[in-house]
């Protein structure tokens, strides 16, 4: 398996330990986050994908595939909680230490 980069490195694990504020921190002033259709911007957007589909509904992510696409990094991970359950593949852009954009979707 590939080694994720430090920022989606950083989003498993916020998520894991139930870490808001780090969890936002991890995105860009201006990221770009879209789940399923649904778009989130910005530190703010951040924060309210959290609390209503991740550590909101208190998620954990296991990491089951790492794959590489140009410029994005293709996560698979499989997802327990109070929301979504089951195995979902994740795109991040990464730009330095933070993420950029990050999508949801089949």
């Amino acid at each position: 398996m590939t080694d994720l980069p430090a920022p989606v490195q950083a989003f498993i694990d916020t998520t894991n330990a139930g870490d808001s504020e780090a969890f936002v921190a991890v995105f860009t002033d201006d990221a770009h986050l879209d789940d399923w259709g649904r778009v989130f911007r910005g530190h703010d957007g951040a924060r309210s994908w959290n609390a209503s589909d991740n550590i909101g509904k208190r998620s954990h992510f296991e990491v089951d595939e790492v794959a590489r696409d140009g410029d994005e990094w293709v996560v698979t991970v499989t997802v327990t909680g109070d929301g979504f359950n089951g195995t979902s593949p994740i795109r991040f852009t990464v730009d330095g230490d933070r993420i950029s954009h990050m999508v949801i979707a089949p």
